[in-house]
């Protein structure tokens, strides 16, 4: 007789899922508020609409993204309730930038095998993450696909829609000449240029990830691992108050890519790197890779997580307000006639 072959042969769990959902269940619905409108387990989520009455012409805003190749520093800890916040500071700024308030949170988790507990944690970062930025976490998916990634590996995407009034959706078209920049601070690397992060720190220098080096009073999976800072509360409340011309979320290609792309025509920035002060894991990388100045500008936020495109006369009220957000942030540049992007100074 032929052997009976299951799915959990197969190598799907279907246990396994159902016990995810069980552990996660009470993360997910800590995030709740009154907009929400179907519990969790079901085929879709639903949200009402009643924060859009306070808009006189509101315009739906929305990114996709994911955590790329943190996930392997995760792993290698074998600490998974950062990622969660990761992937939900990244695509609020995302929307932020454009102007947008979040609305709500969906997420996408996969793997080769599925491990509750570190589903669990995943999600519980996720759901802290979600509280903090005042969204609903309202749908998700968890996939288990044996063959498609290796055992051990994950892979995590989140969904954000938002709300921005129409006339004030930024696009960057009111640049203009002599605009100052105002910088942000990050927490780190958040969640871009682990792929060199790694095999400077790893393959070249040799460090392993409990090892605390130099001046870190944490071990350097520690430092890597730090959250991805959401400015979602701070700069909604600098929105209020100033105009703010465009902004620029720095994630993958650094200062150097992403402002250019909220630029008009003709307009160029100069950044005083003297007015930077990027953590020391970005020294760390570059001395031990001996990375070119510019592949690092390129490539890391090098301190800088969000930047502001201010009015000149408004830069010092905006640092101001800042500051009593407790945002660390500086002006660290202007904008010049030019068609080169950005010149670091």
């Amino acid at each position: 007789m032929t052997k009976k072959i299951t799915y959990k042969d197969a190598g799907v769990n279907i246990d396994a899922a159902n016990e995810s959902t069980k552990r996660i269940k009470e993360h997910v619905k800590k995030t709740f508020d009154s907009s929400v409108v179907i519990d969790m387990g079901t085929f879709a989520g639903a949200v009402n609409l009643e924060k859009l009455k306070k808009y006189k012409n509101p315009v739906l805003v929305s990114s996709i993204d994911g955590v790329g190749t943190k996930l392997m520093i995760a792993s290698m800890m074998n600490k998974w309730d950062t990622i969660g916040k990761d992937i939900v500071g990244h695509c609020a700024n995302d929307i932020l930038s454009v102007g947008g308030e979040p609305l709500f949170f969906l997420d996408y988790i996969a793997s080769a095998s599925m491990k509750p507990e570190i589903i669990e944690q995943i999600v519980k970062g996720m759901s802290h993450a979600c509280r903090e930025n005042g969204i609903p976490l309202v749908a998700g998916e968890t996939a288990e696909m044996p063959g498609v990634y290796r055992e051990g590996e994950h892979d995590i995407v989140g969904c954000i829609v938002g709300v921005a009034e129409k006339d004030r959706t930024l696009d960057g078209s009111k640049i203009k000449e002599d605009d100052v920049i105002v910088g942000v601070a990050s927490d780190g690397l958040h969640t871009n240029g682990y792929s060199l992060a790694r095999k400077v720190l790893f393959d070249v220098a040799g460090f392993s990830v409990d090892q605390k080096v130099g001046d870190f009073d944490i071990t350097i999976g520690e430092e890597l691992l730090r959250p991805h800072r959401s400015y979602v509360r701070p700069v909604l409340d600098v929105m209020s108050k100033f105009e703010v011309r465009g902004m620029a979320h720095i994630t993958g290609g650094g200062l150097i890519e992403n402002i250019p792309r909220i630029l008009p025509d003709g307009l160029a920035v100069e950044i005083q790197k003297a007015s930077l002060n990027p953590p020391e894991i970005f020294h760390l990388i570059k001395e031990k890779g001996n990375v070119p100045e510019h592949d690092m500008y390129r490539t890391f936020n090098m301190g800088v997580g969000m930047v502001l495109i201010v009015p000149e006369d408004d830069g010092i009220p905006v640092l101001k307000r800042l500051k009593e957000l407790k945002e660390e942030a500086g002006i660290i540049g202007r904008v010049v006639h030019g068609e080169w992007g950005v010149k670091l100074i």
